[in-house]
């Protein structure tokens, strides 16, 4: 009987039979370890817990929803409850005011941006200038839309942008239909001279914001910077102007005159675009071969607080 010696099983990773050698890949480095969150990151986590949730939490649902640490929950909690983004009632927290007025700002912004793009683009269209949609933020208008070609560039606005209110078309025209204290609190922070045209004296500025709720539109001549001239009217109803809506141009001081009715008319449409026509009201006469007035304006006996606390919530 014949024995047969037993054959090597050949590693084929090593080249078995003459075969070329595969190479054996290493392991994976192990994955970094992610970094801490900041205390910005864990207040987000903490705030979206109310996302997910229902309208009131305790410490320990949010601790559940948002990941983070009991102790650090603590302390992000309460500091949000002192900033007035959150309200705690015995063990349980809620949003709070902070938070409310910070969505009602960005809702009204969001609205008023839609309803007015299309009357803003249909406004550059008939007078080839710039065109800006714009709202006060303390003593300093923020410019939320900026329609205009390369030929604009001589006008310096960008949206997002701001500028001081007291030189401005458009903060003339917010501020010509304000609460007095709003008016007072942008005079006291200072009316510094920008250019040799910039109206820098509390009284005379007063003066010119009477004489803007006259006539309905504001004019910027060369107030902000030299060259630029602007006409911008308020946007509202019966009570306290939201917004603003202006045309600019570099050295075109005669044409402001000629556009301020079409700048007007454009105002009351997105008006309409947001609130419908409401009550007829009676409007001034406008030059043949101007934009069309618009509509009506309607009647709101408290803007402000309808705005705040109805629809924008």
């Amino acid at each position: 009987m014949t024995t047969h010696a037993a054959e090597p099983v050949q590693d084929v990773r090593a080249g078995g039979a003459g075969g070329p050698a595969e190479a054996v890949a290493p392991p994976l480095p192990p994955l970094p370890p992610l970094p801490p969150l900041s205390l910005l990151e864990k207040a987000a986590k903490v705030l979206s817990a109310f996302q997910s949730g229902g309208p009131r939490l305790t410490l320990t649902e949010v601790v559940q929803r948002s990941g983070i640490r009991r102790s650090s929950a603590h302390r992000i909690l309460d500091q949000l409850v002192q900033l007035r983004w959150l309200e705690r009632e015995g063990r349980d927290y809620r949003l709070g005011m902070g938070m409310l007025e910070l969505g009602a700002m960005a809702s009204h912004h969001n609205r008023l941006r839609r309803a007015a793009l299309p009357h803003l683009h249909a406004l550059h269209e008939a007078t080839g200038h710039l065109v800006h949609l714009t709202v006060l933020d303390g003593s300093e208008v923020v410019y939320l839309e900026r329609i205009g070609g390369s030929d604009d560039s001589g006008v310096p606005s960008r949206t997002g942008g701001r500028q001081p209110a007291y030189c401005t078309a458009s903060g003339k025209a917010i501020l010509a239909f304000s609460d007095a204290p709003v008016v007072e609190q942008v005079i006291r922070n200072g009316l510094r001279p920008r250019t040799p045209r910039t109206i820098t004296r509390p009284e005379p500025f007063r003066a010119e914001l009477a004489l803007v709720r006259e006539r309905g539109v504001a004019f910027d001549q060369e107030e902000g910077f030299r060259g630029v001239y602007c006409v911008a009217a308020p946007l509202r109803g019966a009570g306290r102007a939201v917004a603003a809506i202006s045309v600019c141009g570099h050295g075109v001081r005669r044409e402001m005159e000629r556009i301020a009715p079409a700048v007007r008319g454009c105002a009351r449409q997105v008006w309409q675009s947001m609130f419908g026509p409401g009550r007829l009201t009676e409007r001034r006469a406008e030059p043949a071969g101007a934009v069309a007035a618009g509509v009506p304006q309607p009647s709101m006996d408290n803007m402000m607080t309808w705005l705040r606390f109805s629809d924008w919530m």
